[in-house]
């Protein structure tokens, strides 16, 4: 039990050399400390109930209120992703979406059209990574006016080192040392808030709600009226539900605890293996986050000081390789929490469902090609509207498609029209030509190289 017992202060050291802010390190002390004793963060179905949850679609908010509501609030997204699932190696939200506009584009635009329609100061700050920082603030050298009142168009999310499986030591990789290092889950964005001295300074500069999002859902406008239903409702905390579909199956969802009858967010890997059926239950367990967040500060502010900067949320063991990319490389611990399971930790919390249109995240390129397509507009408020009566469900062969260069190599014209598609499933190396069109349910299949032509109409059943 030595190698166990000092793991943490080689930790702790390691975090100190490196300049992690000092309550970030009793953070991951504390969950250290729970992983040392075996916490695994399971949460098991027979200690949770289903949920019911309001709608915003009945909810009624004046004008008057939703204006002064986003005139309170500020918007964070969380912009640490590198987008290494779909072989990228800088922030996700660098890529192109629509008419040469990246994501980070569209958000700042968003933002820039909301302050100018409602007067409100909005201001727009990202989390960013070490590995994001850089090229972010490059992208956004070109909006001036983006900065608000002096805060920073930026934090940094901090950095905690990976913790081998074996021993629960910090892991030694010198042929890449920045893979030694890894975030501590979205969570961190309240200790880092704290840590950074941004909460402080946000109700210095009178603001009193807090809107975070993360930067690869487009749905996630900081909406007025979503803000002026969090701020007469007077919760300290809020997260926006959608109802679960086929495609949320092996997803997160929300439940009420048996024991206090507080909301909590139950996550895949925080699921035994054989409450599993239960967690893909969508008759059971309706409601999943869209991670999108409200918070009052000043709850949050007192909140972190009554826990002198530690919330508490439930533990996340997150089993990796030291190497995403090398499953043969040293299997290590990434200690993480998740943003949404604040919720637990505030009386009084809420959920409040919204439409599917809020939540349009894009974590695969199949995501991504029906971003690219016609299934949405983009308007004049840089808002996503869908214009298809269907989200598609799309299926790429992930041996062709999965890595960024070479979906766009097979879609060199542009997206396929999907506007009429309900699904295409491509299985082989299919290349796309100009302004072709799915119609229905269409299953592409073949070996070698394969040509749709251009203006090609594709129609499967339904179609």
């Amino acid at each position: 039990m030595t190698g166990r017992s000092g793991g943490l202060e080689k930790a702790r050291a390691k975090m100190l050399a490196a300049g992690v802010d000092p309550v970030a390190i009793d953070t991951f002390a504390h969950y250290y400390r729970l992983l040392e004793h075996g916490e695994t963060g399971m949460i098991p179905e027979s200690s949770i109930d289903p949920v019911d949850i309001e709608s915003l679609a009945d909810a009624d908010v004046p004008a008057d209120v939703a204006a002064d509501a986003i005139g309170k609030t500020v918007a964070i997204k969380l912009n640490g992703g590198l987008g290494t699932s779909m072989g990228m190696d800088r922030a996700k939200s660098l890529l192109c979406v629509r008419r040469g506009l990246s994501f980070l584009d569209i958000m700042a635009r968003q933002a820039l059209h909301l302050r100018k329609e409602y007067d409100a100061r909005l201001p727009l700050i990202l989390m960013n990574s070490f590995r994001t920082s850089a090229d972010t603030l490059h992208a956004l050298g070109r909006y001036e006016d983006l900065a608000v009142d002096g805060l920073p168009i930026e934090f940094l999310q901090n950095k905690e080192p990976k913790l081998l499986a074996s021993d629960l030591t910090p892991v030694s990789w010198p042929k890449e040392p920045d893979l030694e290092w890894c975030p501590p889950g979205h969570g961190d964005v309240y200790t880092a808030l704290r840590g950074t001295g941004l909460l402080d300074q946000l109700i210095e500069h009178g603001f009193r709600y807090v809107f975070v999002s993360n930067s690869d859902n487009l749905g996630a406008v900081p909406d007025p009226k979503v803000a002026g239903w969090f701020a007469a409702s007077g919760a300290p905390f809020a997260i926006e539900a959608v109802r679960r579909t086929a495609s949320d199956r092996k997803g997160g969802h929300f439940a009420r605890r048996k024991t206090d009858g507080r909301i909590v967010l139950r996550e895949t890997a925080q699921t035994a293996k054989e409450d599993l059926e239960a967690l893909a239950d969508l008759t059971r367990h309706q409601f999943c986050s869209t991670n999108n967040l409200w918070f009052d500060l000043h709850a949050m502010k007192a909140k972190l000081d009554e826990r002198e900067g530690i919330l508490g949320l439930p533990l996340i063991r997150n089993n990796k390789t030291v190497d995403p990319a090398d499953p043969d490389s040293p299997a290590v611990v990434q200690i993480e929490t998740a943003m949404g399971a604040a919720i637990e930790v505030f009386d009084g919390a809420r959920l409040i469902e919204v439409g599917r249109d809020r939540f349009i995240p894009v974590k695969t390129t199949n995501d991504l090609l029906v971003l690219r397509s016609d299934v949405y507009e983009i308007g004049a408020d840089f808002g996503l509207t869908q214009v298809a009566s269907e989200v598609p469900f799309v299926e790429l062969d992930a041996d062709h498609y999965k890595l960024v260069d070479d979906f766009d190599q097979r879609f060199p014209e542009g997206a396929p029209s999907l506007a009429k598609a309900s699904s295409l499933s491509v299985d082989g190396d299919w290349t796309f030509g100009h302004g072709v069109q799915v119609v229905g349910s269409v299953e592409l299949s073949g070996k070698g190289a394969q040509r749709v032509a251009a203006g090609e109409v594709l129609a499967g059943s339904e179609g």
